[in-house]
């Protein structure tokens, strides 16, 4: 039986599958780019991805990390890779090693510290890359990003056989081409993201708004989380397709953060908008299997 009970919205041909309540637990997987965006509690159904993705070392984010690679080598799976800000690999490193003490047997891991601009290949064309966030010392997003090759345009209309003669020759005839796929900002206080292209054009941006109550304006600031008075502004100027909205607390309901969510945006930006928790949004097979 399934340690958890997972969001599970379908797009296109990917799969998101994850929870999110503020101070409860963050994990989001997506098995088909093999990547998990932090790790929650470390549930079961997201053991087999290879790459956590881990914005900061927040116990929400975090705390499942040593079940995680432990319970990859109990399944007789490779060492997982976790991509995570500098100043937290020796700290998880310290709690594996405990771990290990206690479990008596060594967890293995690949500890990537990473930071804004660095890039990390997850399959044959496809990177993880790395951004700046504001929330923790450090904390970081992460975009996955598509690469490809296209043939510049004045070698349009050339043969096969001449296309190899050329590269033979070592002539660039190919231009990159990056498509982002999707971008996950974790917990972060207002930046505008609308500045980096490859996070406002990503197809899926995964995004954290946690208050909502005017009130709360003071809250958000004190904890470094995104308020819809800035949160909407900014959907604003994104590009993306679609947005999953995460990180609600217990104090605003789905139904209430809905509708203020569609007050403040336009009917464009509203149609874009999914909240992960939302089980109106879950695939009916996911409904099926609660």
């Amino acid at each position: 039986m399934p340690s958890h009970s997972l969001a599970r919205i379908e797009i296109g041909d990917l799969e998101i599958l994850g929870y999110s309540v503020a101070g409860e637990e963050t994990v989001i997987g997506m098995p088909q780019l093999d990547v998990c965006f932090d790790i929650g509690k470390a549930p079961d159904q997201l053991i087999s991805i290879n790459h956590v993705l881990l914005t900061h070392g927040h116990m929400d984010h975090a705390a499942g990390i040593a079940y995680y690679l432990s319970h990859r080598k109990f399944n007789g799976m490779s060492e997982g890779i976790v991509l995570t800000p500098p100043n937290t690999v020796k700290m998880i490193q310290q709690i594996l090693d405990a771990w290990g003490r206690l479990d008596g047997n060594h967890v293995p891991a690949k500890l990537v510290g990473v930071n804004p601009g660095d890039e990390y290949p997850l399959k044959p064309n496809l990177i993880a890359r790395v951004f700046p966030t504001k929330h923790t010392r450090q904390s970081v997003g992460f975009s996955v990003i598509e690469t490809r090759k296209k043939l510049k345009s004045e070698y349009h209309g050339l043969s096969s056989p001449e296309i190899v003669k050329l590269k033979k020759q070592g002539v660039e005839i190919e231009y990159p081409v990056e498509i982002p796929i999707v971008s996950y900002l974790g917990d972060t206080q207002y930046v505008d993201f609308s500045q980096l292209e490859y996070v406002s054009k990503s197809k899926i941006l995964i995004a954290e708004c946690t208050f909502f109550a005017d009130e709360h304006t003071e809250r958000a600031d004190a904890g470094r989380h995104m308020h819809i008075d800035e949160f909407a502004p900014l959907l604003e100027r994104m590009n993306n397709e679609h947005i999953i909205i995460t990180h609600l607390t217990h104090r605003t309901g789905i139904v209430e953060a809905r509708n203020m969510l569609r007050e403040r945006l336009s009917p464009k930006t509203f149609k874009k908008v999914l909240i992960l928790m939302d089980r109106r949004n879950w695939s009916r097979k996911n409904r099926q299997n609660q």
